[in-house]
């Protein structure tokens, strides 16, 4: 076979470029670094910051203004997730009556409030709240 005037530009010529891949990015990783720390020795001079306020603060259980039931996105997201996690062979928490299917697994496991997973909810002045699956209204 010919090219018959193809000049190729299929690539190939370019191993050796892939040994400086991603080391760009890993200037301003230390700059992020440079700047907490500058901020954490403005602020506490020089302690490492709590991490309450790199992540925002937990609101406490008995102050929780969200609602207490589990919305469309958060079951389809619990659901999805704890079908992924039996189907990788994690172990189921209900009896079993023959059930095959881990997402009809999943969904028997919310009935019964048997899902182990905390679903965390943000709110907008950067707090936050974490719900134990079994606490959060089903309907």
């Amino acid at each position: 076979m010919s090219d018959d005037g193809y000049g190729g530009g299929g690539g190939g010529d370019d191993f050796g470029d892939y040994g400086d891949m991603g080391y760009a990015d890993e200037q301003f990783v230390d700059e992020g670094y440079d700047l907490l720390a500058r901020d954490a020795e403005g602020q506490q001079g020089g302690e490492a910051p709590a991490q309450a306020s790199i992540l925002g603060e937990r609101q406490p259980n008995k102050e929780r203004v969200t609602t207490p039931y589990l919305t469309k996105y958060e079951r389809a997201r619990i659901l999805g997730t704890r079908a992924l996690q039996i189907s990788m062979n994690a172990p189921v928490l209900v009896p079993l009556d023959g059930e095959t299917d881990a997402l009809q697994i999943a969904i028997k496991e919310l009935s019964q409030r048997k899902i182990p997973l905390v679903i965390r909810r943000y709110l907008p002045d950067g707090s936050f709240e974490d719900w134990s699956v079994s606490e959060l209204i089903t309907d």
